[in-house]
């Protein structure tokens, strides 16, 4: 294993694991092109996701999943976005809210214990739609204008949702909703019926194809059992970790592409390939800093939320931190890669032009840079006591 991307497997299990998933990585890439020029939603990829088991990575093994850590989660998830970066992101925010719900127990433990059986027997996807045109990221604070009605036996929900990923293949999904009611925001589980229309307006720069459309909810019931508390453990939201795991793995593969063609490009005025030249290996070092810079924040990261249970609350500013680093840094070898490359990185024939576009999208999932850097901020200067004399 002397390649960077094997540099975090520890042992014989992992291995294992990574080397399933870089199977289904490169079947992957080869459609990745296709799917993004379409901006069509891979579905082909979803059916082999469930035949490997993927989809119950995170399932407790109780109800017949893997339970793996989210070390271990980051590790492939890394590795599935080497491959194709919609697809690792879309299932990202399934396996993720799966290990979120196993740790928070947010859940009744009825709907629970259905939902952790239908994804292990049935490869039944979850995610929760949240993110409205109107009031922008949940993550900032805006109240839903999806509202949520008490009828006999339930509630009538009706509302739009934007940024809806894998709403073309999910049968089940959680919304907000504003309870006018009783003025306060619960969520819902949703079974797709009648009243549930998939509005597709996905059409973006990158991560094409993540199916990330609106979702327009129009009456639709959902039982009194099919409100959430919400109310659970708090785990310091460490599960969105799939969410730098997914760039870094575009940023993995930038680099890759970059090295080979370093490597195996001779211009006719050189008595050898370009990765001879100085200004060339420079270009590769700076690479090599902001890459493994953030894979170490990352998988740190990971491992300390795994084995200190007890302090993920407080471990919320430095898991913002990972996002932040391994975004920024992950845009920035994609950057450098296309610089060695030079203007052929600009092709839509070669896979650097659509990293440079998929990894760019990761600014704007959560949590967002302003909001880490105001995090942090407010750590530093609410620490007890100051420097001493």
């Amino acid at each position: 294993m002397n390649r960077l991307i094997d540099q975090y497997i520890r042992n014989e299990q992992e291995s294992a694991r990574a080397g399933k998933v870089e199977e289904l990585a490169a079947r992957f890439a080869t459609r990745a092109s296709k799917h993004d020029r379409e901006g069509s939603f891979p579905f082909d990829n979803f059916a082999d996701l469930k035949e490997a088991g993927y989809l119950k990575l995170t399932v407790p093994r109780q109800f017949g999943g893997d339970e793996i850590s989210l070390y271990e989660l980051v590790l492939l998830q890394e590795r599935l976005a080497y491959g194709d970066g919609s697809t690792a992101l879309a299932v990202g925010w399934h396996v993720g809210h799966i290990l979120h719900l196993r740790t928070t127990g947010k859940w009744p433990q009825d709907l629970w214990a259905d939902l952790c059986r239908s994804v292990a027997e049935d490869g039944t996807m979850i995610n929760t739609f949240a993110s409205e045109a109107a009031t922008g990221s949940p993550s900032r604070g805006g109240r839903p204008e999806t509202t949520a009605i008490a009828v006999d036996g339930g509630w009538r929900i009706t509302g739009r949702k934007t940024f809806s990923t894998l709403s073309p293949i999910l049968d089940r999904f959680v919304v907000s909703a504003y309870i006018p009611d009783e003025d306060c925001t619960s969520d819902f589980l949703i079974m797709r019926t009648e009243g549930v229309t998939v509005v597709e307006t996905w059409d973006s720069l990158g991560m094409r194809a993540t199916g990330s459309h609106d979702v327009a909810l129009d009456g639709v019931f959902a039982g009194t059992d099919m409100r959430l508390s919400g109310k659970g453990a708090d785990d310091g939201s460490g599960w969105l970790l799939h969410i730098p795991a997914c760039y870094t793995g575009i940023a993995l593969a930038a680099r890759d592409f970059a090295l080979e063609f370093a490597r195996s490009y001779k211009p006719n005025y050189m008595n050898a390939p370009i990765a001879s030249l100085p200004s060339i290996q420079q270009l590769i070092g700076e690479m090599e800093v902001e890459l493994r810079t953030a894979r170490s924040l990352l998988y740190s990261a990971a491992d300390r939320w795994d084995r200190e249970p007890e302090s993920r609350p407080s471990l919320k500013p430095d898991l913002g931190l990972t996002k932040y680093v391994a975004v920024n840094n992950a845009i920035r070898v994609v950057d450098l890669a296309m610089r060695i490359v030079g203007g052929t990185s600009l092709s839509r024939e070669l896979p650097l032009e659509r990293y440079y576009r998929d990894v760019r999208a990761g600014l704007h999932n959560p949590p967002m840079d302003n909001a880490v850097l105001q995090t942090l901020a407010s750590n530093a200067l609410n620490e007890d006591g100051g420097a001493k004399s």
